[in-house]
């Protein structure tokens, strides 16, 4: 049984994280459930996590995951042959634990609206095993008032207690970044939205202890789940004034990046002015996701909204815009997409990562396809499973089969394997008068244009 890490004196809370005499249970072992619970273990903490998928939990359970994050394998690997790590469908375990964290997924909806039944589904599990003394902590990413006007009352319905008087409740958005998650796990501040004080101490002392930050307590769980939802829409906002940027630094002739750059040496306020990179297109499940979480949100408040639609619309626009500048740059050869070899190199949502969820290439697979030309694509981190859920062309096996004899090079996720090998090796694979079109802006021009190819970069 838990000891219970709410309710007690911050010197006895304190004592008990500091002795990682407490156990920490994850609710939801998908990619932000396994990096946390990967981390907490290979720290030193006994960490259980529960997912009602089946293979999951077999995954773990034999030092496996299939999640696609750098070092994360390693990490599982290592703790549970230390036996610091486990999974279980079981959720009888939450019982001996001190803390629960929740990550369990809110996808959108027809209407953009958040689907909320996995929340309901993991509170109603939870409650059922809430004991006097425990602390959970909500790290979905949802709509402000879930925590208080959705969890808290199904946690006590089913469980008999009372939120803040026998168990404590609290709200930490996640804000990891794909491909960065475990250096920004133990990194990036921690926001902590409690219903009472004393949620907030214990919460904030738990993250003291194993990831060594100090947390940012701001005064309830619905200001810090609007926390995470500002957080992305900004960052959304902000890749499309780059993007847009980008498409008038093309039209200019000028570089984009170059133009970006000095822009952000302009002091602004406490910070310099940042203005973010542009790509072809945005992916991933909380920058397309989120923004219209916020916008869904202004229409129940009676609100019409115009950021979230506009950097929606912008970044959408960018799988277009992209298969558009091939299409130039193959005209400038005298050639046509439909009568071109085109090579696709990377198909992943982000550089250096194997995950294609709602990923914006495949909207310009879709155009190459459609358009009837010989089309390879390669991408050394996607399975080939997943790579079906992008397009029906099987992955080429190496880099330079899917390079041989092609018109044209399109690279859409900058993976470091692709500058591994020399530039003009692939040139001399490539056809004479090969293009190379840079979709992450992620190659030296120069350094292309020097082994033999026609570059163009987005706004470059």
């Amino acid at each position: 049984m838990a000891r219970g890490a709410f309710g007690q004196s911050d010197a006895q809370i304190d004592l008990l994280v500091r002795g990682m005499r407490s156990g920490i249970a994850i609710v939801g072992f998908g990619y932000i459930g396994t990096v946390i619970g990967a981390v907490l273990a290979d720290r030193g903490w006994p960490v259980t996590g529960i997912d009602v998928r089946q293979n999951v939990v077999d995954e773990i359970n034999q030092g496996r995951t299939t999640v696609p994050e750098p070092g994360l394998s390693e990490l599982v690997g290592q703790s549970v042959q230390a036996g610091r790590l486990r999974a279980t469908t079981d959720f009888s375990v939450i019982a001996d634990n001190d803390f629960i964290i929740v990550t369990v997924g809110t996808p959108l909806g027809l209407d953009y609206e958040p689907i909320v039944d996995e929340i309901k589904a993991a509170a109603r599990a939870v409650g059922e095993h809430l004991r006097p003394g425990h602390l959970v902590i909500l790290k979905s990413t949802v709509p402000p008032d879930t925590t208080e006007t959705l969890v808290r009352p199904i946690l006590e319905e089913v469980s008999g207690l009372k939120a803040g008087v026998d168990f404590g409740l609290a709200f930490c958005p996640e804000r990891l970044a794909e491909g960065q998650a475990i250096r920004e796990l133990t990194s990036i501040p921690v926001v902590v939205g409690a219903i009472d004080e004393r949620s907030a101490r214990s919460c904030a002392t738990l993250w003291r202890h194993t990831l060594g930050l100090e947390s940012i307590i701001v005064e309830d769980p619905r200001t810090a789940e609007m926390v995470k939802l500002a957080d992305n829409l900004w960052i959304d906002l902000n890749i499309a004034m780059a993007n847009e940027l980008a498409k008038v630094c093309d039209r200019l002739d000028m570089d984009v990046l170059q133009v970006i750059a000095a822009a952000n040496s302009m002091p602004k306020g406490s910070h310099n002015v940042n203005i973010l990179m542009p790509s072809m297109g945005v992916g991933g499940y909380c920058l397309t996701k989120d923004p219209w979480f916020v916008n869904h949100l202004g229409e129940t408040l009676g609100l019409d909204l115009h950021v979230p639609k506009t950097s929606r619309t912008v970044n959408d626009t960018m799988p277009g815009y992209t298969y558009g500048l091939l299409t130039q740059l193959l005209a400038g050869q005298g050639k046509t997409i439909e009568n071109s070899k085109i090579a696709v190199l990377g198909i992943a949502f982000k550089n250096n990562t194997g995950d294609c969820r709602l990923t914006p290439t495949k909207y310009v697979l879709a155009l190459l396809e459609e358009s009837g030309c010989q089309l390879s694509v390669h991408d050394p981190w996607v399975p080939d499973e997943e790579a079906h859920t992008v397009t029906k062309i099987p992955l080429s096996l190496d880099i330079e089969s899917a390079v041989k004899d092609a018109d044209a090079l399109v690279v859409l996720a900058g993976h470091r394997e692709f500058h591994q090998i020399p530039l003009v090796r692939l040139a001399d694979l490539a056809g004479d008068g090969c293009v190379f079109l840079d979709g992450r802006n992620s190659f030296d021009p120069a350094a292309v244009r020097a082994a033999g190819f026609v570059y163009k970069g987005i706004g470059r």
